[in-house]
């Protein structure tokens, strides 16, 4: 019986010499042995997560250039009869397929001309929404001006030039119309006569997108290619953004189409800055175990506190999705504006607010973060965003009132201290009480002297939204006074309290009345009269350059990206601290990073054409002497912080990583 026992035990590996081996606690399959098992345990903590963009290539982000041929009607005798051409033909085909009669006696006429109409239709365009267009005369045209005209509706699509063909058109895209507006030119420019700048304008928003919506696509690489790798891309993007139909069903955002493309749909969190959205989708793990994924948040929680490494680590941990948030919100605590500033970004498109107030001061201390603070601002729909948001909009920096404008109209038109009124459905007029605001207790652009809160400021737009913001609701213009708002005369004698406003024009009867000298109160009235949104510009810019207006007046004031950070040095700091100025007569070392790019903005703040490929310096680009005074309160901050150590940071291995996991 002894015997029998112990030759069971064998049998059964119930030795109590193998108890302590580990071989003996693991399956028996013959698909896996103890070599197998150790290089699979080393494989997902050693090696980098495989990331959904390192196997894909994005493709939608295009602009899709749009041409056509269209009449300008409304000119004051700067029209003129076009040559012959294939122009004239084509919209001679077109006027006679609408049944207009004797369209070349329309074409002869001074108050006609015939112009190019071009765009460019936006990616992510959903059908029926607008965007801008641009109209030019042809090079051997006899009309001068396009200003005051309005551009009948034209159809665009795409065009190329075929030789031996001829131009050769696609579908339909797109239909455009409205009133032209002109860049603004002072008197003088005029008076020389600049016909290159009157032969050329501007629609603000009116194109309309007649084709199907735009969508986002992943395409794998051809070594990649297959069903099953493009079903788990799909798989991976769906479980980390979905969204519910209108029967509460929940639908993720990527669908596998073939082999090789993966259809992306856009987060509507996310529609306002697509690239942000790109970014954290290719940051998506392709492949990774729980037990990975974890080991790689304790790095990330170590890289986010390093300035260098900070973005990266944010972009990361927001691809994550929420289990990052106590990791981010533990990065808002860091002395370190930079690091602050990331982590409250990933926080905005996680849907936390807690990042708000370092948004806040991001946007209003450091250039280089401001264009990516409004927009992440404008993602969260909290009351103290509209807060920050009002309180930015009395600073001294035209961009900063202005991008803090931009944001809130994007994350609620309808807040009482910006909703606009509609002016004849051309334009918005928006009129902010900012005199009635608390005055900031910190403005880094203001100067010594002046009121601390921004003053009186007129701001319009030349692309994407046709729209008037006066921040200051009772300014007036100074008399006397004589400017025009296209037909509408605009008139004020010395001393006196109001304003002249009146139209005469043949065939209509005479329009004349008497306003208050508040610029607010000319603009309804003039608009009454029959004034367009180029009238009103250029009633603006006139009464600016002659004088009449008090505050500034300003156009497109939009924050860039692409800008140089100029991240706190010790040399800095220490002469800043024992003299109160960061001024010296030795060079300093600089250590900067560049902010994003200059080409790829949020969409709020981009103007909707095609940008420039080299980036241009901007004028918060410091020189080797200037280091900027938000560098330079972060190095205060960090030296006199207890909790945090800057100086000393201490990059653990994979394993020590493994090791702290599993003995905490």
């Amino acid at each position: 019986m002894l015997t029998a026992g112990f030759t069971g035990c064998q049998k059964l590996n119930l030795n109590p010499e193998n108890w302590l081996n580990p071989a003996s606690l693991r399956s028996q399959s013959p698909d896996e042995d103890e070599t197998s098992l150790t290089e699979e345990f080393e494989t997902e903590v050693k090696v980098e997560t495989p990331f959904i963009g390192e196997y894909t290539q994005i493709t939608g982000k295009n602009l899709i250039a749009l041409q056509g041929v269209g009449l300008i009607t409304g000119l004051n005798g700067t029209g003129g009869n076009p040559p012959p051409s294939v122009h004239r033909e084509a919209l001679l085909r077109e006027m006679r397929r609408r049944n207009v009669k004797n369209p070349n006696h329309i074409l002869r006429s001074p108050s006609t001309a015939l112009v190019i109409v071009k765009a460019y239709l936006p990616p992510l365009i959903r059908k029926g929404e607008t965007f801008d267009v641009e109209v030019y005369l042809p090079g051997n045209s006899e009309a001068t001006s396009l200003e005051g005209g309005w551009l009948m509706e034209s159809y665009l699509a795409e065009q190329a030039m075929i030789q031996g063909r001829g131009l050769l058109k696609g579908h339909i895209l797109a239909k455009a119309q409205g009133p032209i507006l002109i860049p603004p030119m002072s008197e003088e420019d005029r008076k020389k006569g600049t016909a290159g700048i009157l032969r050329r304008g501007r629609i603000l928003s009116g194109g309309i997108s007649v084709a199907e919506d735009r969508d986002l696509a992943l395409y794998l690489r051809n070594d990649f290619k297959s069903i099953r790798n493009a079903q788990r891309i799909a798989n991976r993007i769906g479980g980390r953004f979905h969204h519910f139909d209108k029967y509460g069903i929940e639908e993720p955002l990527a669908e596998a189409k073939t082999d090789k493309k993966v259809v992306l749909k856009l987060k509507p969190r996310y529609k306002h800055n697509d690239s942000r959205y790109l970014q954290v989708v290719r940051n998506i793990a392709f492949r990774e175990t729980d037990v990975a994924q974890r080991v790689r948040m304790q790095k990330l929680t170590e890289e986010i506190m390093i300035p260098e490494k900070a973005e990266r680590a944010s972009i990361q941990l927001e691809a994550i999705g929420k289990k990052s948030i106590p990791i981010l919100k533990a990065a808002l605590k860091s002395p370190l504006l930079e690091v602050r500033f990331h982590a409250a970004v990933a926080l905005a498109y996680l849907d936390d607010g807690s990042g708000l107030k370092a948004l806040a001061e991001a946007a209003r201390e450091e250039p280089a973060f401001r264009v990516y603070a409004l927009a992440a601002m404008s993602a969260i729909d909290e009351p103290e965003a509209h807060m920050y948001l009002r309180d930015l909009m009395s600073m001294t920096s035209a961009e900063t009132r202005y991008g803090a404008f931009r944001a809130l109209w994007t994350l609620d038109k309808n807040d009482p201290f910006i909703r606009g009124e509609d002016m004849n459905g051309q334009f918005l007029l928006h009129v902010l009480e900012t005199e009635l605001e608390t005055v900031v207790d910190h403005d880094p652009d203001a100067k010594e002297g002046n009121p601390k809160n921004g003053g009186p400021m007129i701001h319009i737009t030349h692309r994407k939204h046709p729209e008037v913001v006066l921040f200051g609701s009772k300014q007036e213009f100074r008399v006397p006074i004589a400017v025009r708002a296209g037909e509408v005369l605009i008139t004020g004698a010395p001393g006196t309290e109001e304003i002249t406003v009146s139209k005469y024009k043949v065939g209509e009867p005479d329009q004349r009345k008497r306003v208050p000298k508040n610029i607010a109160v000319v603009i309804r009235t003039a608009v009454e009269m029959g004034a367009s949104y180029p009238d009103i510009a250029q009633m603006i810019l006139q009464a600016h350059q002659q004088g009449n207006v008090d505050g500034q007046v300003e156009i497109d004031a939009l924050p860039e990206g692409g800008r140089m950070y100029y991240r706190p040095t010790e040399e800095d700091a220490l002469m800043a601290l024992k003299s109160g100025t960061m001024k010296s007569n030795k060079p300093k070392r600089k250590k900067g990073a560049r902010i994003g790019n200059q080409n790829v903005v949020p969409n709020i703040f981009h103007s909707g054409g095609p940008q420039e490929k080299t980036s241009k310096k901007s004028k918060y680009d410091l020189d080797e002497d200037e280091n900027g005074k938000a560098s330079l309160a972060d190095y205060r901050k960090s030296k006199s912080s207890d909790d945090d150590d800057d100086d000393k940071f201490i990059k653990q291995t994979t394993f020590q990583s493994l090791f702290r996991y599993f003995k905490k």
